[in-house]
């Protein structure tokens, strides 16, 4: 055991130095500014349908773990996708901080009702623990179903480095996840606490889902020439190569 868990800190830990410093900076900032966004509820004009404003950035981290696991694997994207997640709870961390520290936001220092403002953005700015955990505990699951989702749809395809292996693995892992995701913030948070009916709940899991899968028909072009050069330039090679000593080691 003591072994097994040493060959996977040294994964990780490689993994992380192998991964573009750019996506993953992408990635972390996606997965923070989504979760904080889902504070805030967009005014429709239809009582059937709700969607938050996280909808607006979710599409990003999407993508990137649609990348991530196209060059490095479903293992390796879900981790990625945890460490996201830790960075994103790190960061509300500091926000809390910032929070409960005496003084005054400065969108709030010369406005009438200045200490109602002020108060408002503390409470925003420092989270709230049902919004935080109801959107790591979503966002967790709907990447384990991304990434794996779209690992298995790529086994499908003969040339798995095609267009059109990337677009369909993204299109199906997209759907699956943006829908589990939603769907589990919204009875979790939006249904319990914020008075959402359940066909709130299903409506807006659908409408995310389709919000997503438009996004990702206007992006995936990008998202795969990012796989290709990566794939030329080598990317990840030491990650790969310690994967391969490490399975020869258990082999042995």
């Amino acid at each position: 055991m003591k072994e097994k868990l040493k060959r996977c800190l040294d994964e990780w830990r490689c993994l992380l130095r192998e991964t573009p410093a750019l996506l993953l900076c992408v990635f972390v900032t996606s997965v923070f500014a989504m979760n904080l966004l889902a504070n805030k509820n967009m005014s429709l004009p239809v009582s059937w349908f709700a969607l938050d404003c996280g909808t607006l950035l979710s599409w990003i981290a999407f993508l990137c773990m649609d990348i991530l696991t196209k060059h490095f694997g479903p293992r390796a994207a879900t981790f990625l996708s945890v460490f996201s997640l830790g960075m994103h709870f790190l960061f509300c961390g500091v926000l809390f901080l910032a929070s409960i520290i005496p003084g005054v936001w400065s969108m709030a220092a010369d406005a009438a009702y200045s200490e109602m403002i002020n108060t408002a953005l503390d409470q925003t700015f420092g989270g709230t623990w049902y919004v935080l955990l109801g959107s790591g505990f979503a966002f967790l699951l709907s990447a384990i179903v991304n990434n794996f989702s779209n690992s298995t749809v790529l086994r499908l395809f003969k040339n798995k480095d095609s267009l059109s292996a990337f677009l369909t693995a993204g299109y199906v892992s997209t759907a699956l996840g943006q829908f589990v995701d939603n769907l589990v913030f919204s009875l979790a948070v939006s249904h319990v606490f914020f008075g959402w009916s359940f066909l709130q709940c299903v409506m807006s899991a659908l409408g995310c889902m389709l919000f997503e899968m438009l996004c990702q028909g206007l992006f995936a072009g990008a998202g795969y020439r990012t796989c290709q050069k990566w794939r030329q330039a080598g990317v990840g090679k030491e990650y790969f190569a310690l994967l391969e000593k490490h399975k020869a080691e258990k082999k042995a």
